[in-house]
């Protein structure tokens, strides 16, 4: 998201014309909204936090520029004084939320919005496009990272995300979720993420001989060498890769690695590795690449194929398996009273709340219990934090300390939760004071209606 542009208008059209309703029945009161999701994409078990930055960021410039008003006033669907209104619009309100990098689990509120209604409610799009991208797709590279069993993999999506800033935003997500790098060099610059890179097809198919292609490579890059060998027949692309390495070693220079980029990847792995151990290349890494995911990589771990590394891309930038989940943005108080959803199947829970996570003796992680914001919960720790306060953020730390955070809590996570396929259910409780307001909200809207 680029910072100098202004994306108040980027919601959708019944928020505003809920807010002129608001407006002309001057019901302008303190709202709060939870946002969460409902249940679980298949094979998941849990969900990483992402995307609290871009939100903060926006709230904290959030206005209506002269050309957005302009631009609403031409619809011919707002009055002239709700568009005056919206000139002195600025979001003025308190967000709570969990820290980005940190595990979140279906029903748990991920941010909390308490803001004058209209502040609140012409955000809710804004708020749910960001985290609902960031968190599907942190969770996926957490799922690749887990299935990888230790080895480093990097972000390859670019080209097939679906547009220029979901891939930079998937360069992040993914990185915040443990990857060791990104391919995309816009994400480098702006988030601080190492680069990654090897060649394509096209390099070498323009040198009439293989081998060349892998001289002028290596005589270019010297000290980061890795050769893709699998544009004519992998076996012999590894044998030139091996030449092309000896000669490297000659001169002093290292030969880093090769990729496989296509056909059946275990048997091509065990077999280079045999071509590259027997030229005394024990020391050059394997990547391998070509529509990977988690599955394929935990698929590979428990056969113990010889890579080293992964280029994971268009499976993990688009959440191929997954695409969506369920996220929703839904009102929980409004004017000091608390509200609820009774819709079949998606009754909501009332009132703001607060997520007490507790450990067992291990230092593992044990379960939540979703309760309200005033209640306590001995021995558990608290997720949601207050991170803007009168439109302000508090509390925004860099990307690095959010991967630190992820990668501490993702590891006292137990396995059978971390399961690519059939995960285990993570125990979620709901306070006794939360069930009681929910009843009683709940009877009291239908003695009402």
């Amino acid at each position: 998201m680029a910072s100098h542009e202004n994306f108040t208008l980027l919601t959708d059209l019944y928020q505003l014309t809920m807010a002129q309703g608001y407006f002309r029945e001057r019901q302008l009161g303190q709202a709060s909204f939870s946002l969460f999701i409902r249940s679980y994409p298949p094979n998941r078990g849990y969900f990483v936090a992402a995307g609290l930055r871009d939100v903060l960021e926006y709230l904290a410039s959030f206005s209506f520029d002269q050309a957005a008003l302009d631009y609403l006033a031409a619809q011919q669907l707002f009055s002239d004084d709700f568009i005056h209104y919206l000139a002195d619009v600025k979001f003025t309100g308190e967000i709570w939320a969990m820290p980005e990098g940190r595990l979140f689990f279906k029903d748990e509120p991920v941010i909390e919005v308490t803001a004058p209604v209209i502040e609140a409610q012409i955000a809710e799009t804004f708020i749910i496009n960001q985290v609902h991208l960031q968190s599907m797709i942190a969770s996926k590279a957490a799922r690749c990272g887990h299935a990888a069993a230790g080895r480093p993999v990097v972000d390859f999506a670019l080209r097939r995300t679906h547009g220029s800033d979901a891939g930079l935003k998937v360069a992040r997500a993914s990185y915040l979720a443990g990857f060791a790098g990104t391919s995309n060099v816009m994400a480098g610059k702006d988030y601080g993420i190492p680069i990654v890179g090897t060649m394509a097809h096209s390099f070498v198919m323009s040198f009439e001989r293989e081998i060349d292609a892998f001289r002028a490579y290596a005589a270019a890059f010297p000290r980061a060498t890795i050769l893709l060998i699998d544009t004519y027949d992998t076996l012999n692309g590894a044998r030139s890769a091996a030449t092309v390495g000896n000669e490297m070693a000659a001169r002093g220079e290292k030969l880093i690695g090769v990729r496989i980029d296509s056909g059946d990847l275990p048997a091509q792995a065990r077999a280079v590795r045999e071509i590259l151990d027997a030229a005394g290349l024990r020391e050059v890494k394997i990547l391998g690449s070509g529509g990977l995911d988690e599955y394929d990589l935990a698929d590979f771990s428990a056969a113990q194929v010889p890579f080293d590394s992964y280029g994971v891309g268009t499976k993990m930038g688009t959440s191929a398996d997954a695409p969506w989940t369920d996220m929703s943005y839904k009102m929980v108080e409004y004017a000091g009273r608390s509200v609820q959803k009774l819709s079949t199947g998606k009754i909501s829970w009332p009132g703001k709340k607060q997520v007490f996570r507790t450990l067992d003796a291990a230092g593992k992680l044990r379960g939540d219990t979703l309760g309200l914001r005033d209640e306590r919960i001995s021995d558990a720790e608290p997720l949601l934090e207050k991170v803007m306060e009168h439109g302000r953020a508090i509390k925004l730390p860099p990307l690095a300390a959010s991967r630190e955070r992820f990668l501490e809590e993702f590891s006292r996570l137990d396995d059978s939760i971390k399961a690519v396929r059939n995960p285990a259910a993570y125990p979620v409780e709901y306070s006794d004071g939360l069930r009681e307001l929910q009843r009683q909200v709940g009877e009291k809207i239908k003695q009402q209606t």
